[in-house]
């Protein structure tokens, strides 16, 4: 669809203001010396989608009018925040006389008026009528948050991996949470480490091959029955030992031995399909009254939400899994056709709702043997910035999407073109009438088995790059988001938790973002590469010079391994896949320069040492003094690659590749590019060395 062009004549100014009035920003600062303006075309699409007619003259005088009407009559704005339940800045502004009704999470009713809120309103997302003495009523939401996240229970160090690439003996082919368990427990125990991060487990879109990518979900608020361990499902010992499940450990067997002894990569399309025919035969076996109990309590909780995934994922098995291809009344959930062929498929539903239960359980199972290991934090999930526009969020919540966008990133230093993540986002508006109810509700699911929460281009809670379907992302537009309203969502519902928040703010990040954060107590992300005293000489910064509130890492998914760096590797690799911009040696002498001057820091500072004995290699000795590095920052959280622990070269995934290069699909390898296991990570002297340069600095 091709949104019209704003006339000629249209009155720039104008079609500014308009879009500034609904969160559209006409230009953003790239840096301090420049500002950039978005293109009266790229406005008009974004307030398409906005719901807000600008493709003429006429029609942008007529929104502006009707937008400015609104901001005036209306008392106050559809969510409002209350920071440890003090009186939100919008009350002032009521008219005198206004009384306030609040009505909380809880049912009870408060009285209040414009001259502040009723004392000891309880956290929680409540109700509120303001009315004025001429009469004018207004009904908005009332976010009562505490002021800020506790900071985590004491500094520590923990590992970082990405789940899939950690197989054991006992996976079937791809890492699992019965692996993540394992992985906690020993980690908790023997390494004394506070935490384990993992990548979003949410599920994915099932296709032929399924996006192996975990930043591009079907669903964020239910996670990937794949990543189930089969055999720790309590049925699964009552299921026969004939039929199906005779042959499928042989099976398992086979697929696992391809990836760890054969070099083939991690093939996520075949785990599942011997993983899906176990289940479909476990689920034959009846629950017993305490296991139905719970499966029935479980239904109960997740509601509306649980439903729509289910019958998605029913629907796409008869329709294939983009929804925008079905039978035009199935688009729609909560069609007449939707609800028939719900009942018609009741079996399917019901057996995808018991998969989101089993993982789940399984989740949650992970959080509770890393708490009794020991970690103060547990297991830290990943909350990815998007969902598929194909996928079972996008068309369950379809009201909340913005229709005909997705979400990018403008042009920058580093990419000219900008980028297009094909993520269709969340509209601003319909958040705020709702009082951020899908939002909240993902929180809260996610929170159900996480000891924290990364939260992927953590910005997003303030802005995100908007991007029209069929244009280049040079054609976006910022479009804001209420932060206050966004943050005051996210504190309380960790607060509730009990859970850290880890905000990924690497990049370019927009003034005041950070600091916002910070008040708020979210730990923001440090890499050692980038931290250098951008606003001096450009050198490395120094580990007092660092700040506190962040998970200071050496390198992230994103990012070569610690290994690769040192020796240049990373940059050989983007050589063979074409992917440099300039000649091979002048990228070379660049990326050997900045590792040198970290390491003649990591000298000076007398962290470059031998470690494990005087024949430990330069290698290991500099990853050591790198992690020592990092502890020694004042960082509550440092974080330990895991695939550094045995010298792994390969990232696990290299932006601006696809094909060329097995994203997502790689197991942890040691130094040669042998897969290690689970067993054989545990058992590992370089691994525990490692650890140990890291402890001796706590």
């Amino acid at each position: 669809m091709t949104a019209p062009a704003p006339h000629a004549a249209a009155p720039d100014d104008d079609l500014a203001r308009l879009a500034a009035l609904h969160g559209v920003v006409p230009s953003y600062q790239p840096s301090a010396d420049r500002t950039v303006a978005a293109s009266p075309a790229a406005l008009v699409r974004v307030l398409g989608a906005l719901g807000v007619d600008a493709g003429s003259p006429e029609a942008v005088t007529a929104a502006l009018a009707a937008r400015r009407r609104e901001l005036t009559e209306r008392l106050l704005p559809p969510t409002l925040v209350s920071w440890g339940g003090a009186a939100p800045e919008a009350l002032a502004a009521l008219p005198e006389g206004t009384r306030l009704e609040i009505t909380t999470e809880q049912g009870e009713s408060r009285a209040g008026t414009d001259a502040g809120l009723p004392d000891g309103l309880p956290h929680g997302v409540h109700r509120l009528t303001a009315t004025a003495p001429d009469g004018r009523s207004t009904r908005a939401h009332l976010i009562v948050a505490p002021p800020r996240l506790p900071a985590p229970p004491k500094r520590s160090y923990g590992l970082l991996v990405q789940l899939y690439s950690l197989l054991s003996r006992r996976s079937w082919g791809m890492g699992d949470l019965g692996d993540l368990g394992e992985l906690a427990a020993w980690a908790g125990r023997a390494l004394g480490a506070g935490f384990v991060q993992v990548n979003p487990l949410h599920a994915a879109v099932p296709g032929a091959p399924t996006d192996p990518s975990p930043y591009r979900p079907s669903s964020r608020r239910f996670p990937d029955p794949v990543h189930l361990r089969v055999e720790d499902v309590p049925e699964y010992a009552y299921a026969g030992d004939g039929g199906v499940l005779s042959d499928l450990p042989a099976r398992a067997a086979q697929l696992r031995e391809a990836v760890l002894d054969k070099g083939a990569l991690i093939d996520r399309d075949a785990v599942w399909e011997l993983k899906r025919a176990a289940l479909e035969v476990v689920r034959r076996v009846p629950l017993g009254p305490g296991r139905r109990a719970a499966y029935a309590d479980f239904l109960a909780e997740q509601g509306q939400a649980l439903e729509d995934h289910a019958t998605w994922c029913a629907l796409a098995e008869v329709h294939g899994s983009d929804w925008s291809r079905w039978p035009e009344g199935l688009r729609d959930p909560r069609s007449a056709e939707t609800a028939r062929a719900r009942a018609e498929l009741m079996d399917r539903v019901d057996f995808h709702s018991h998969l989101a239960w089993l993982t789940d359980a399984q989740l949650r199972a992970a959080q509770r043997a890393a708490r009794d290991a020991g970690m103060g934090v547990g297991v830290v999930h990943d909350l990815a910035v998007g969902v598929h526009p194909q996928g079972a969020d996008a068309w369950a919540q379809q009201e909340f999407f913005a229709a005909g966008m997705s979400v990018g990133a403008p042009p920058d230093a580093f990419n000219a073109r900008g980028q297009d993540w094909g993520l269709p986002p969340w509209r601003p508006d319909r958040l705020a009438a709702s009082g951020y109810a899908p939002y909240r509700d993902l929180l809260r699911a996610l929170f159900r088995y996480a000891g924290a929460l990364r939260i992927d281009h953590v910005m997003g809670l303030f802005r995100l790059w908007w991007v029209p379907q069929g244009e280049p992302p040079t054609e976006g537009a910022y479009v804001r988001y209420d932060a206050e309203a966004m943050l005051a969502v996210l504190v309380l519902e960790a607060s509730r938790a009990g859970a850290v928040v880890v905000g990924e703010d690497l990049g370019t990040v927009e003034p005041g973002v950070r600091e916002a954060l910070r008040e708020r107590g979210v730990l923001g992300t440090s890499v050692l590469w980038f931290e250098r005293d951008w606003a001096g000489d450009g050198h490395p910064l120094p580990p007092e010079s660092w700040r506190a509130d962040c998970l200071a890492t050496a390198t992230t998914h994103d990012l070569p391994p610690t290994a690769a760096r040192l020796t240049g590797e990373h940059v050989d690799l983007r050589d063979r896949l074409g992917l440099l911009t300039r000649p091979l040696e002048v990228e070379r002498e660049e990326a050997s320069a900045d590792t040198g001057e970290w390491l003649a820091l990591l000298a000076r500072l007398g962290l470059l040492r031998g470690a494990g004995g005087s024949d430990a290699s330069s290698e290991e000795a500099e990853i050591q003094a790198v992690h020592r590095f990092l502890r020694r920052t004042p960082a509550r959280l440092v974080g330990v690659w895991l695939p550094d622990g045995v010298g792994d070269r390969r990232p696990q995934n290299l932006p601006g590749t696809w094909d060329q290069y097995p994203n997502w699909r790689l197991p942890i390898a040691d130094a040669t590019g042998r897969p290690v296991t689970l067993e054989e990570l545990a058992a590992s002297p370089r691994l525990h060395a490692l650890i140990e340069a890291v402890r001796q600095e706590s």
